[in-house]
């Protein structure tokens, strides 16, 4: 297809979406209308089942299992339970002899918190001054919105693909992510993965690792007013502290990456909770402290486990009490593998390409210091995959949450025009 060619082809797909601006607003208002914390999203996945077959859509539902997900378990974490949390799988065949695409993302998301906190309702779902409000209307049910406003785009253009596109919505992914990994384990595959968290229509190539633990210390419990007679757990948690914040500098003075770099903390370290001690005049015998702790990609989990505690072991070997009463580390939760697919890739110059015709701009690509489901897909289903979405990650999991309108309808014109290129267009 000649430059001209698909300059009008991009012309089409846009003026195909700006024409169903008021379907597309109410699909997607349809889906951040319906609650789906993480553990119940049981009803969005029947809604998002009907939508899938109202257009077509070869669509099976499932929920993960306990015993699919046993050897991945420190991938993914314990989960309450299991039952009911239905992935969806739509495919829309193509005519063959075109590339295949799986488009992913998570129906999930986190609690609304205090509805008071808020200017709209969590679930409203109201457009007010260009902005979607809601719970999950950036995070990301914008990105389900976009994958099936495109094929609909497409359709309405008269558009039929040469490759098969498959939608994967699927549970969990805000505890480690479940449900990608078990559309992977159940052989979903396709040359290529694309999810649609929010980027902010940057082009998203990198996902930083993060290490999830619990450490343990002990100490020796006794009246504060004869506390040298005890061991406080707290005091000697403060020097491993202490060197946990002098390994972040470290790591981010030594370690180098071309999409990392350009954070001033690239590797961040966090201690999120602490908790010691249960009076106020008695020595803390135990503590207990949760630790995040970020990784590059080209780092390895294993290995990158074995450099941490051994970090923490060196500092407690210094200290005569801790010799004997070594800390405990726990992993709990699911473990991000950090993973990458390179930005130079066939998949990443196609969402450039496609971003470049609608907006006239070039994508920005970036990296993200959080963990995504497109580990999954790239690790456990050996497929390229990059993410690409309408949305600033920084409004998501706070109160008024919002998606601007006309940023989705963008990214619904790049998605659609980088499905006809990547699948290519049967005659």
């Amino acid at each position: 297809m000649s430059g001209n060619e698909q300059q009008a082809l991009a012309d089409r797909i846009s003026q195909a979406v700006d024409a169903a601006r008021e379907r597309i607003l109410g699909l997607h208002r349809s889906y951040v209308q319906v609650r789906s914390v993480t553990g119940t999203e049981g009803p969005m996945g029947l809604r998002v089942a009907e939508t899938f077959r109202a257009r077509g859509l070869e669509t099976e539902t499932w929920a993960a299992t306990a015993e699919e997900m046993q050897g991945y378990l420190e991938h993914v974490g314990e989960q309450p339970g299991y039952e009911g949390r239905w992935n969806v799988a739509g495919k829309q065949r193509g005519a063959g002899g075109g590339r295949s695409i799986l488009l992913n993302a998570h129906i999930d998301t986190v609690p609304e918190g205090d509805h008071s906190l808020w200017s709209q309702p969590p679930f409203a779902a109201n457009l007010v001054t260009g902005r979607i409000y809601g719970r999950g209307s950036c995070d990301m049910k914008g990105g389900l919105t976009t994958h099936l406003a495109a094929l609909d785009a497409l359709a309405a253009c008269g558009l039929r693909l040469k490759g098969d596109v498959t939608v994967a919505a699927t549970v969990g992914e805000e505890d480690g992510g479940i449900g990608a990994l078990s559309t992977v384990l159940r052989g979903y595959r396709a040359d290529a993965a694309l999810v649609t968290e929010p980027t902010q229509l940057a082009l998203v190539t990198a996902c930083e690792g993060s290490l999830v633990f619990r450490l343990t210390i002990t100490g020796r419990s006794a009246h504060a007013a004869t506390r040298d007679e005890g061991v406080s757990a707290l005091e000697k948690f403060i020097p491993i502290f202490q060197d946990l914040q002098h390994l972040e500098q470290e790591r981010n003075a030594t370690l180098r990456h071309p999409l990392y770099d350009v954070f001033a903390n690239k590797v961040p370290i966090n201690v999120g909770v602490v908790r010691a001690g249960n009076w106020a005049s008695t020595v803390p015998e135990i503590l207990e402290a949760e630790i995040r702790v970020g990784f590059l990609p080209g780092e390895e989990l294993e290995p990158f486990k074995r450099l941490v505690a051994e970090r923490i072991m060196k500092v407690a070997a210094q200290d005569p009490w801790l010799r004997a009463h070594p800390p405990v580390i726990t992993y709990f939760g699911g473990q991000f593998i950090a993973a990458e697919t390179p930005a130079h890739s066939p998949l990443a110059g196609a969402i450039r390409a496609a971003h470049r015709r609608v907006t006239g701009r070039e994508a920005p690509v970036e990296a993200a210091t959080y963990g995504a489901d497109m580990r999954h897909f790239i690790v456990f289903g050996g497929m390229p995959c990059v993410m690409y979405g309408a949305g600033d990650i920084r409004v998501a999991h706070a109160p008024d949450e919002y998606l601007e309108f006309e940023e989705l309808l963008t990214a619904v014109k790049v998605v659609a025009l980088f499905l006809a290129e990547w699948c290519g267009v049967a005659e």
